[in-house]
């Protein structure tokens, strides 16, 4: 069973409030809330996006039964699909921004990445290390060589 947070509301009242967060994530591409929820809404989100990549009419079908309003399904399946269609993951950020003046709860922004007027630029994609030759076990290593001691010829000894 996957691990969710509860945030403190009954099951019904939870999923409503996590849809609704969603759907409006992927309108308006930006949305604040607390810590908590953002977390939660990543996730989501997240999966979303996943089935709007995949682009079938099961995918499609899934994701209708959960985000709200058919211009949401609309951006998932044509504009957010092509934006993410090289990402393999982490198509969310969430970033803190202030204490709620009313009861102290940390704030965040959770938002798209690699989107106009984002909050934060994302980070070039990290270069791939250039591959090495497949190491021979039959080979000695050049620090064996170094500090090994060298082989003493064993017939000039027999001879001397």
């Amino acid at each position: 069973m996957t691990k969710f947070r509860k945030l403190n509301r009954p099951t019904g009242h939870r999923m409503s409030m996590l849809r609704t967060m969603v759907s409006q994530l992927v309108k308006h591409e930006r949305i604040e809330t607390t810590v908590a929820k953002a977390k939660e809404v990543r996730r989501l989100a997240d999966n979303m996006v996943q089935l709007g990549k995949e682009g079938t009419l099961s995918a499609a079908r899934s994701a209708a039964a959960f985000v709200r309003g058919d211009d949401v399904i609309h951006k998932l399946f044509t504009e957010l699909a092509y934006r993410y269609k090289d990402r393999a993951g982490g198509y969310t950020r969430v970033l803190r921004t202030r204490i709620r003046v009313g009861d102290a709860a940390p704030m965040a922004y959770i938002e798209f990445v690699d989107r106009e007027n984002e909050l934060r630029q994302s980070k070039p994609p990290t270069p791939q290390p250039p591959q090495r030759a497949p190491l021979d076990p039959w080979t000695k290593s050049r620090l064996s060589r170094q500090f090994a001691q060298p082989k003493e010829d064993k017939s000039s000894e027999s001879e001397g």
